[in-house]
């Protein structure tokens, strides 16, 4: 049974397999060579996977998000943002932190923010004198809040793979993502300052009542979702659907930027990118349920409790594993692999499980960003049209920052629970 639960994941990744396609193939081995198990129980627990009502939500989120970012939604939140951030130094950088915080409450995918920001700010940031290498950094990296900042595709897969509620993550997540908005913007500022670039512009009341107008209608939507949630309306599945009429009715009839070609056309893209989420879901179910037929997680379990290890050195260790599985595979993967084998020893140690999902989230941002093979990095390249060696140059202060944070956020639990205890209970 070791050789299909160990060596053959790990051979088929190192070929370079997809994940659902290891996944998958290792429970095939498992059943037809070492498992007394009719083969029909992998068609049930495929089906059954994903018959989760919370991943309902994740069409929808992604619905709203790819709606949003084709039309000016992205650049009528950048002149509300920098509207009100007037004369600091780095004020276009700090534009950058704030539009991308405040566009992740939207659409929840990090490469989708890669893209939609990076197009408007990167070439103003340039033409502004920002070193291009910090600017490409900055864009790379401040999209991986949006994983973190609910609503959150990758929080939603966590709360259906450890059984948590997701309402409790995203409160959770608000503070946290906020912080680590807060820890970017301070180091613009500090680098703006240090090399003499980014002068900022006169606070103007008049210009900032106009751009506060226009992007209402843009700002609306994250006030409806966590709004909506929070205030006991409807559930996050319900919240993302409310989201997509939102969306469509702003983007067709308030700005009139779509038509309803291009409406069905984000409808057939969203369908894709859901399929691709979905098998990998799926693929993961069947994978957990053959782990815990074997009872692996209580074995996993009982050796750490037989080596006393603690709840600190437990968090390092995670911490350090995340760190690197972060770097070869998506978040989604990461989370479906990990959740069912680290969940049983997250509860036998005390940790709340609302915690470790955004210590999870942050692991998993830092990879999306983290050289050589983060997904947001490959986005910039092809959105800015640069080489990877200027984003690598750019990208390592920012995954520094990113490290203080998840330090932070890891030993100091308040800071994510505090969204939880005020928003929840």
């Amino acid at each position: 049974m070791s050789f299909a639960l160990g060596f053959v994941p790990i051979a088929l990744l190192l070929l370079g397999f997809p994940i659902f396609l290891v996944l998958l193939t290792a429970v095939t081995v498992a059943l037809v060579f070492y498992m007394n198990v009719p083969l029909a129980a992998l068609h049930q627990n495929l089906f059954g996977s994903v018959n989760a009502y919370a991943l309902l939500a994740i069409p929808y989120f992604i619905y709203a998000g790819e709606l949003m970012g084709r039309g000016s939604v992205a650049q009528r939140l950048v002149d509300f943002v920098q509207s009100g951030v007037g004369s600091l130094r780095g004020s276009l950088g700090i534009t950058t932190v704030g539009t991308a915080t405040i566009f992740g409450a939207i659409s929840g995918v990090s490469a989708a923010a890669v893209a939609t920001i990076g197009r408007v700010m990167y070439p103003s940031m340039t033409k502004a004198g920002y070193p291009k290498p910090f600017a490409a950094g900055l864009i790379t990296a401040v999209g991986a809040i949006d994983i973190i900042i609910p609503p959150s595709i990758p929080m939603i897969v966590y709360g259906a793979a450890a059984q948590e509620s997701v309402p409790r993550l995203y409160a959770a997540g608000i503070l946290p993502g906020l912080l680590i908005a807060g820890l970017l913007a301070g180091y613009v500022m500090w680098r703006a300052r240090r090399e003499n670039f980014g002068a900022g512009e006169p606070f103007d009341r008049s210009h900032f009542f106009r751009a506060t107008v226009r992007g209402l209608w843009a700002l609306g939507a994250p006030v409806i979702i966590l709004g909506g949630i929070y205030g006991g309306v409807f559930s996050p599945t319900e919240a993302a659907a409310v989201a997509c009429i939102y969306a469509i009715l702003v983007t067709r009839l308030v700005f009139r930027e779509l038509s309803f070609a291009e409406i069905i056309e984000a409808a057939a893209a969203t369908t894709r990118f859901t399929a691709q989420i979905l098998i990998i879901v799926s693929c993961a179910g069947v994978f957990s349920w053959l782990l815990t037929v074997n009872q692996v997680p209580a074995a996993l379990v009982s050796f750490l409790q037989s080596l006393g290890v603690g709840q600190w050195t437990f968090l390092l260790a995670v911490n350090v594993l995340l760190l690197a599985v972060g770097c070869f595979l998506d978040p989604l993967s990461a989370i479906l692999l990990l959740t069912p084998l680290l969940i049983p020893v997250v509860k036998a140690l005390g940790i709340d499980t609302v915690h470790f999902g955004i210590v999870v989230m942050v692991n998993l941002a830092i990879g999306l960003f983290h050289p050589p093979f983060g997904i947001n990095i490959f986005v910039a390249q092809s959105v800015l049209g640069i080489d990877l060696k200027t984003i690598y140059r750019g990208i390592l202060p920012f995954v520094v920052l990113y490290l203080i944070a998840l330090v932070l956020i890891t030993y100091v639990p308040a800071i994510s629970l505090v969204g939880v205890w005020v928003l929840i209970n």
